[in-house]
């Protein structure tokens, strides 16, 4: 857990020593920068990083007020408590209008421990929804990543994505070039290096490929690993720099900063996990370009290629578990267990956390099930395809007592494939149409057959849902493409590239008929199917 970061204004010595003492029993750790004066405040304000600022009602050179205006405009959202000998209720009222965050007499001190208590969940509160932020976005641009085909695709992915990850105000791609660095693109406030070469020995993103290992400085100026001359003409005055790759790096990713910013664990832990993903996007597409070098070999290394491409996809998705489930623990517990209670915008934080986080574990388990289903064996057996769908639809009844629905299906219906591929591609169907009905009193869902001149049945599943326009449908296959907002149709639109390709692999097709507003009937055809036998 980080110590919050205190500055306080105080100009009594034994005071300042009372409060800091005080907060000391609180079981929280906190690091403190006491100013005495109008000149230490305007220094601290410009050069450090503070999680909270107390102040007594006035220190030479700058009233109270008076410093709650400036941390306001310069700090928006700063929490500021004053600390005050005044214990007049008027004055404490009309301190909290200015827009202070609590008002403690100094002669009740006991109140202070409580009132950084709320500031430090606040804070956590708010640390974890960033986190949780940060990993929906890497779950993203792994997505983008996985489909990159040129090296220029992946460096545009990465520096937008990287300057996005921790909300800097700079971002580099740097490439390896023999003994140099040569920095290859940027995405920043202003210009940084773009086309530029230094040897390896006289920048920090060198140091990072030598060493193969991260380094954050808050300060570039207090740091002999920084060529300063270099940095002078730039906005750059704290910055981040991750190797790609741990081993033998091929490279390196940096965050920079405009003002003094002191990098966390977890913006570090952000930003080299890009740089892992880019290294495995990197070697993708050197197998790629290859096999575009080996045209008799094509078709044989683009199905390595894609295995590899998958097996990348479910290892990325499989390690995102783990601090996942952290991130869904911790705050529940938070929601549970603060004393006192969150209340307000702290508890908002904290829902907000849970559900991003409950979103996040439906995505990477899809992601999950679609990289299964393309590495899977089809067992080919007599499945009874309509008792599987009768029981799908008992399933879905029972869970949802209150829905109602007018269901007709073929009990009788046999199919020759894989049971468990059949069954997972039938759940995400017949789901998808009670989902899509569920805004309707009359709400229908169908599953049938119809045999064909050649013999084969093609089997429907049919709704009088919302349908969607079929100038989209092209779409509709693909992973992670929606056609209904979120907050409409709750899903993570992997669903039916599940249903695609479980029907390619027993070599059968799959085809839509929809209009909006008035359902959608899904076709698909198995090379060999029947009825009950």
């Amino acid at each position: 857990m980080q110590a919050l970061q205190i500055l306080h204004l105080e100009d009594d010595t034994l005071d300042a020593d009372l409060v800091q003492r005080e907060v000391a029993r609180l079981d929280i750790r906190s690091n403190w920068v006491t100013v005495s004066s109008s000149e230490q405040f305007f220094e601290a304000m410009e050069n450090t990083r503070f999680d909270a600022i107390l102040s007594d009602n006035r220190v030479p050179g700058i009233e109270g007020l008076q410093a709650l205006e400036v941390a306001r405009q310069r700090r928006p959202g700063m929490p500021f408590i004053f600390v005050s000998g005044n214990t007049d209720p008027r004055w404490a009222e009309h301190c909290l209008e200015a827009g202070a965050t609590d008002y403690v007499p100094k002669d009740q001190l006991f109140r202070l421990p409580s009132a950084l208590r709320r500031l430090h969940d606040a804070r956590e509160a708010e640390r974890l929804a960033r986190l949780t932020r940060g990993r929906a976005l890497l779950v993203d641009l792994v997505k983008e990543l996985s489909l990159a085909r040129s090296v220029d695709t992946i460096v545009r992915i990465v520096r937008r994505g990287a300057r996005q990850l921790n909300q800097a105000d700079g971002a580099t791609v740097v490439m390896r070039d023999g003994e140099f660095c040569h920095y290859v693109d940027e995405d920043a406030i202003g210009p940084l290096w773009k086309g530029s070469r230094f040897p390896l020995t006289s920048c920090i993103s060198g140091w990072a490929m030598l060493n193969g290992q991260a380094v954050a400085i808050p300060d570039i100026y207090l740091d002999p690993r920084i060529p300063h001359d270099a940095y002078r003409p730039t906005f750059v005055k704290s910055l981040v720099m991750v190797p790609i790759r741990a081993e033998s790096p091929i490279g390196a990713i940096g965050n920079y900063w405009a003002n003094t910013h002191d990098a966390t664990p977890d913006e570090v832990e952000l930003i080299q996990a890009l740089a892992d993903c880019t290294s495995l996007a990197f070697e993708n597409v050197a197998v790629y370009e290859s096999l575009e070098r080996r045209v008799q070999q094509r078709t044989a290394e683009l199905q390595e290629a894609n295995s590899e491409l998958e097996a990348f996809t479910y290892s990325v998705s499989h390690d995102l578990r783990a601090p996942l489930r952290a991130v869904q623990g911790y705050t529940e517990m938070l929601l549970a267990d603060a004393s006192p209670p969150l209340q307000g915008q702290s508890l908002l934080f904290g829902q907000s956390i849970l559900a991003s986080a409950h979103r996040m574990h439906a995505l990477i388990e899809d992601m999950l099930s679609l990289s299964k289903v393309t590495r899977a064996q089809v067992r080919v057996q007599p499945v009874h395809i309509g008792a599987m769908a009768r029981d799908i639809m008992s399933t879905l009844q029972t869970a949802w007592p209150q829905r109602s629905a007018q269901v007709e299906l073929d009990a009788t219906l046999m199919a020759d494939g894989d049971a468990g591929l059949l069954r997972l591609a039938l759940e995400n169907l017949l789901s998808n149409a009670w989902k899509f009905t569920g805004k309707r009193d009359d709400a229908k869902i169908s599953f049938s057959a119809e045999a064909q001149k050649d013999g084969r049945l093609v089997y429907c599943v049919r709704d009088n849902g919302a349908g969607f326009d079929m100038a989209y449908v092209q779409q509709l296959f693909e992973p992670f493409r929606r056609l209904h907002r979120e907050s409409d149709f709750p899903g993570t639109g992997v669903g039916l590239a599940i249903v695609r390709r479980v029907v390619q692999k027993h070599g059968g097709e799959i085809w839509v008929h929809a209009e909006k507003d008035k359902g959608a009937s899904f076709f698909f055809t198995l090379p060999r199917a029947g009825r009950a036998r």
